[in-house]
């Protein structure tokens, strides 16, 4: 079995940016990593409790954030204890939901726990990434599949996704969802351009 890497690790440098720009000395380092992954932590559990969802069908909610931008960071500021130090948070709106595989992970997940046949959710989820206009786009989902005893591993690939080159701009995410049945891991790649 050969090895595997991180698709946004691999394309470092060349079609992806690091998710966080901060500069530390060697000892405040891991520091910073943990202060850096309580932020994200808590601004996906802000969202998933303040989320007022649109539409059954799609399952994406409508965040509206506009007025609430002030007592978002007076609220981290309590929770992380940096009051010396200046957070900028900055809010942008999604155009194609559909083309960022974070948002298809959970739109899988969505019907996973609603009981919807595992193959039904990742063909909806590849048409709905084909609509918003990529090249390609996998999606695999691992684990106790129907409540089966054994675990297994199922995907589905639609046009291209050329792992092996870097030059490729190919989105990844890694998303895990408690089913009844137990934990079930989704990995979705989106070749874009």
């Amino acid at each position: 079995m050969g090895q595997k890497i991180n698709p946004l690790g691999f394309r470092l440098g060349t079609t992806q940016s690091h998710d966080s720009i901060w500069f530390a000395q060697p000892t405040k380092y891991s520091e910073n990593i943990q202060e850096d992954k309580k932020i994200r932590d808590w601004i996906k559990n802000y969202i998933q409790k303040n989320r007022r969802i649109s539409s059954g069908v799609e399952g994406i909610g409508e965040i509206k954030i506009q007025k609430r931008i002030d007592l978002i960071q007076t609220n981290m500021h309590k929770k992380l204890n940096c009051v010396n130090r200046k957070l900028n948070i900055a809010i942008v709106k999604v155009t194609n939901a559909y083309k960022h595989p974070n948002i298809l992970a959970e739109f899988i997940a969505g019907q996973l726990k609603n009981r919807v046949s595992f193959r039904k959710a990742m063909k909806k989820a590849i048409e709905l990434t084909e609509q918003a206009g990529t090249k390609g786009v996998q999606v695999q989902i691992a684990g106790r599949i129907d409540g089966k005893e054994i675990a297994r591993v199922e995907w589905i690939r639609e046009g291209r996704v050329p792992l092996q080159t870097i030059r490729a701009k190919i989105e990844y995410c890694c998303y895990t969802v408690r089913t009844i049945y137990g934990v079930l891991g989704i990995k979705v790649w989106i070749f874009s351009k």
